[in-house]
């Protein structure tokens, strides 16, 4: 289903998805990173940070690392600011992208068996499938980003794969 490239490819996707998102963030007012807007999880900040508490629990998951410590309720405010906010972020993602350098096509196959709190339950499922929603998890939430920054009149990021620097 996917090999190692696939992940290495989509490790560095999300880092420079997340550097452009970081450096639009930076002229706007911590209000407006707080503003509701009508999405699923309500404002900028709280998209973003639910955003980077899924990651860190998803890699706790492939690479047995540690974890958020809160819930699904709690990730909204896993930061209270864009600075924190994006010191984590760049802690995150250069986890990922060593997950995915170090990883073996060997690595990608079989099941994942994890308590799921959402589902109140254990559940086991193809590696590799859970890997893909690992990413397209953050192609959604950042989805929804672009979507709130637009509305405040702000630059969206580039966010079409094939613009990435050095994809061959």
């Amino acid at each position: 289903m996917i090999d190692r490239e696939y992940c290495v490819m989509m490790a560095r996707y999300n880092a420079w998805q997340n550097a452009q998102l970081t450096s639009l963030l930076e002229p706007l007012e911590p209000e407006e990173l707080l503003r509701e807007r009508g999405a699923f999880f309500g404002s900028i900040l709280a998209t973003l940070n639910h955003l980077l508490w899924g990651d860190q629990l998803w890699m706790s998951r492939f690479d047995g690392g540690a974890g958020p410590k809160t819930g699904i309720p709690e990730s909204l405010r896993l930061h209270a600011t864009r600075e924190d906010w994006g010191a984590d972020r760049r802690a995150t993602d250069a986890r990922i992208s060593r997950w995915a350098d170090a990883l073996g096509d060997d690595d990608l196959g079989g099941p994942l068996t994890w308590y799921s709190g959402a589902m109140g339950a254990e559940l086991t499922r193809p590696r590799a499938a859970l890997i893909v929603h690992f990413f397209n998890h953050q192609t959604h939430h950042r989805g929804q980003v672009h979507a709130m920054l637009t509305a405040t009149g702000s630059k969206a990021p580039v966010s079409d794969l094939f613009f990435m620097p050095d994809v061959e």
